[in-house]
């Protein structure tokens, strides 16, 4: 009884500052809110390496997986997080599902939540979808990449994995570099990362960077070569050729001698450059694979840390009172 009431006690004081049932996006968290996910995700990544990997923290509620894109990272990753918050996990596709007989998202939702769903995770190829979705249910929403708007859970890891490696994200150089105009995980990215001070540059061909992206306080590079020596860290982002209508390069070969991160291009980084990318890779195209497993890549480090980070924004979200 004493060690159920210490963990109650424990949990009350990691949800203390968090008021939100849904997390939908980095740029409407404070840089308050950031901290005290990844704080959270601090301490929850130490039960993934016990031999017990569980926690009580969830115990008796139930997520919901509600996937209407392919998604083999972002899902499991979801997925472990809840077991191992001791909470039940439901998985849906769309494809075996009622949606694709027609059936619209607040209906779908509705007979989840009907089945006394707590959370539901959700990934949907619509911008803003996920918003749309909070309106519509009670039970908590959390976005697992809404269209080309945002993917804050990725966003989110990326800046703890940075913070782990470099001790602050405060004057941290960070560059992402390839298809920002295509990424959410670069407008994640980009909102949480300003908010918790780090300088920010976007690098890729003038076709694939957002006309005006300046505007939310980011360095703007065509030359990679010319700033590589600068960064403290190199976010490589997947060249997204489902989302992309027409040719915004050349040839992907001549897009990987401009701008993928090669043995002999990482010669010019900083001796201590981490490189990052979300996953999954084009090798040969964004990383070469001397780089994607060589000492400098925390590729791995970012997939360990989801775990943590998904954790970390169940808990925040499903714990509240609805």
């Amino acid at each position: 009884m004493t060690e159920i009431r210490s963990q109650k006690s424990e949990d009350r004081e990691k949800k203390k500052g968090w008021v939100r049932k849904d997390l939908l996006s980095i740029e409407e968290l404070s840089k308050e809110e950031i901290e005290l996910v990844l704080n959270t995700a601090d301490s929850f990544k130490e039960v993934s390496a016990r031999d017990v990997k569980k926690v009580p923290a969830l115990r008796g509620k139930t997520i919901a997986n509600l996937f209407f894109e392919s998604s083999t990272r972002t899902r499991t990753s979801f997925e472990i997080a809840a077991k191992r918050l001791s909470a039940d996990i439901i998985n849906f596709s769309s494809s075996g599902s009622s949606a694709s007989k027609g059936e619209s998202l607040k209906d779908t939702a509705k007979n989840i939540e009907a089945m006394h769903v707590d959370t539901i995770v959700m990934r949907h190829p619509s911008s803003g979808s996920a918003e749309y979705l909070s309106k519509c249910v009670k039970a908590g929403v959390v976005n697992a990449g809404d269209g080309i708007h945002e993917h804050p859970t990725q966003g989110l890891l990326d800046l703890f994995t940075i913070r782990e490696r470099k001790k602050t994200l405060e004057g941290v150089r960070v560059c992402l570099v390839g298809d920002i105009l295509h990424s959410r995980v670069a407008r994640s990215n980009i909102w949480g990362l300003k908010k918790m001070g780090a300088r920010v540059t976007v690098c890729g061909p003038p076709t694939l960077i957002p006309a005006k992206i300046e505007e939310l306080g980011v360095e703007v590079s065509y030359d990679l070569d010319k700033i590589i020596q600068e960064q403290d860290v190199l976010n490589i982002l997947r060249i997204q050729l489902e989302r992309q209508r027409g040719a915004f390069f050349p040839s992907i070969r001549e897009y990987a001698a401009e701008y993928g991160i090669s043995k002999e291009r990482l010669r010019k980084a900083k001796p201590d450059v981490i490189i990052m990318h979300p996953g999954p890779i084009n090798r040969g195209v964004e990383l070469s694979s001397e780089v994607a497993d060589g000492a400098h890549s925390v590729i791995l480090d970012q997939v360990t840390n989801g775990v943590a980070i998904r954790m970390a924004v169940l808990f925040l979200t499903t714990a509240m009172d609805k």
